[in-house]
Order: structure tokens, then C-alpha cells, then sequence
């Protein structure tokens, strides 16, 4: 599938990925209708930031709403769902809202896109769904482990997609990120929290559990991920992980911030950043051998020069002046 000159719908466009799905979709020639989540101040997240605002049709709504899912899926050819709730603290305390967005939302995306009969589904996963690696590189057929409620909920949402392409032929793919970063993260995860920190001068980093590792993927290939999904031929029905191959511990990802950074500063392990203890993830890595067989991607991006470009994002002061580094957020 060519997507230049489709419509299509990004659900989650005001967030940290889809602000830059957004922009990427709109390189490539794409008319954009972008779900910004309603708010009576008319504020359209990081959607306000991207270059080309003016170019894409902006729509304030709610996925948990089945009758706006099906309007705003009229006349849409593709549709990339992303919208969801996301943290994990916060799925420890909130976990009912964690099924109403991830799961329901995912059924009412899924319903209306069918009711329309939108060409492309691209549903988001995440690796948080296969839990501490039981075997390393993780593939597709890694079983899945609900370790939080968030987890649960994605699992959910995954299956809820499926059980569409199953029962009814909607044409879906799902794509399963592993651990994104880069520009617009919000501090609750671990990269930009400690760049922003170091950015605001503290003295020691408050950070949580250290020995996890990870495989981070820079933002803009976890977007050409996602539009490689999109335009292959082979991915319906799939599940496809979007990775580096590569893992690092948390560790050593603080020690590469530091020396982008040109920064001295020590850590100090913040005892609410830690996950209870059947709940963290110890492992994650990677297997992207599926995505490259099914569409030839492979990462574009080291993750020294996403560091680079990331550290220099989150040190320009107005950037740096949406986050509040002294305050943990869940």
C-alpha cells in the first residue's frame, strides 16, 4: 500500500509517538486527521509543537465513546490506533481506567473501522505484554505475562484486535514497540527523566530500580516501524515487534546520558520509583527478525545518536519548560 494521497486517522496524535507519526505521515504526503484527547482548554498536546499543524485536520474526542469512534472513522482509509493509557505507577491505582481506554477503546476503534470499512488497521502494542523475558531475543510467540495492570490491559487490547481480523476479516496489523524514547517523552519514563534532571541542575538523579534492561528504540524508527506495517502487503493479521535487537541495562543507559551530557552527577535509587516486585520487567530484547522478513526495515538510528538528539531536544530551555524534574510523575 502506497499511502501518499490516503486519509488517515492517528488515534494518540498529541502524544509522544503519535505527534511524530503525525509529522512523518504528513512528510509522506498523507491527509492527516489527527485525535487530540478532549479537554475544555482546547489543548491539543504535543500536536502544538509539530511542524505542519496547519496542514492536518485536528479532532478533540474520546476512544471510550463507540458513536465518535464511528464518526471520526468515515471517508478514513487507514487508521493507526495509539491512543491508550500508558504509565505503569499509575495502572498500580487506576487500573479500571486502563481497561475503559485500552481495551474498550481498542473495541471501539476496531468496530467503527469496520463499519466504515477503512482499508488498514495498525493497532499498538507494547513489549511491557511479554513480561521478564523467559528466553532472549524475544519473538512474536514469546508467551505473554501480565506483570501490572497496564500489561493486562494491553494484552487485552491485542486480543480484542485479533479476535476482529478472526471473526470478522478487518484487515489489522499489530505493532508491538519495544521501550521508545526520544523528543516529547514524558519524564515519567527513564531517559528523559534523567536528562531532564541533569538539564535542571540537580545534584544527585533520583531514579529507580537500575538493573533492568532494555531495548530502546529512538522515536523516528519507531515511526518508520509503524508506516512499514502499514504499507507492506504481508503484515495483516501479524503481530510485529518493532526493535533494535540490542539491549542495555538501565545502568549503563544513565552512564551514555551522563556522557552526552558532559555531566559528573550521581545517582540515588527513589524508593516510589520502584515497581513491586513480581511487577518489574527484568529483561527485554528484541527479536526484529519478523519486521525486517515481512517489510525490510531496520533501524536507521544508534542509540548513541538518539541519545544525542534527544539530549539536545530536552537542553533547549523552552522544551525543557514543559517538564517539572522535581516532581515524580506516575
Amino acid at each position: 500500500m502506497n499511502l501518499t494521497g490516503k486519509t488517515v486517522l492517528v488515534t494518540g496524535a498529541d502524544g509522544f509517538i503519535g505527534s511524530h507519526l503525525t509529522e512523518m505521515l504528513l512528510a509522506q504526503g498523507c491527509k492527516v486527521k489527527a485525535l487530540s484527547q478532549y479537554n475544555s482548554f482546547n489543548n491539543w498536546g504535543w500536536l502544538e509543537q509539530i511542524e505542519g499543524l496547519a496542514e492536518i485536520e485536528v479532532l478533540s474526542g474520546d476512544i471510550r465513546d463507540p458513536h465518535y469512534c464511528k464518526h471520526i472513522t468515515k471517508g478514513v482509509d487507514v487508521v493507526f490506533h495509539l491512543a491508550a493509557l500508558i504509565a505503569i505507577p499509575y495502572s498500580y491505582i487506576a487500573p479500571t481506567s486502563y481497561v475503559d481506554t485500552n481495551v474498550t477503546g481498542t473495541l471501539n476503534i476496531c468496530q467503527a473501522a469496520l463499519d466504515n470499512g477503512c482499508e488498514k488497521i495498525i493497532h499498538t502494542s507494547t513489549s511491557e505484554v511479554y513480561g521478564t523475558a523467559l528466553y532472549v531475543p524475544i519473538d512474536e510467540k514469546h508467551p505473554l505475562q501480565p506483570q501490572s495492570p497496564y500489561s493486562a490491559s494491553k494484552i487485552g487490547a491485542d486480543n480484542m484486535a485479533m479476535s476482529f481480523y478472526n471473526a470478522f476479516d478487518l484487515p489489522v496489523a499489530t505493532a508491538r514497540p519495544f521501550n521508545t524514547y526520544g523528543p516529547r517523552q514524558s519524564a515519567r519514563a527513564v531517559i528523559p527523566t534523567i536528562i531532564s534532571q541533569i538539564a535542571n541542575g540537580a545534584a544527585e538523579i533520583k531514579v529507580g530500580d537500575l538493573s533492568p534492561t532494555r531495548d530502546f528504540n529512538f522515536v523516528k524508527d519507531t515511526c518508520r516501524g509503524f508506516i512499514a506495517i502499514a504499507t507492506s502487503d504481508k503484515t495483516v493479521g501479524e503481530t510485529i515487534n518493532i526493535g533494535s535487537n540490542f539491549e542495555i541495562s538501565i545502568k549503563d543507559t544513565f552512564e551514555l546520558i551522563k556522557k552526552s551530557m558532559n555531566s559528573t552527577v550521581d545517582f540515588v535509587v527513589d524508593p516510589q520509583r520502584i515497581r513491586p516486585g513480581k511487577s518489574e520487567v527484568q529483561r527485554l530484547w528484541c527479536d526484529n527478525s519478523k519486521i525486517n522478513e515481512l517489510t525490510g526495515f531496520v533501524p536507521a538510528f544508534s542509540m548513541e545518536d538518539g541519545i544525542k538528539e534527544t539530549v539536545e531536544w530536552f537542553t533547549n530551555p523552552d522544551n525543557l519548560s514543559h517538564y517539572k524534574s522535581n516532581i515524580y510523575n506516575v
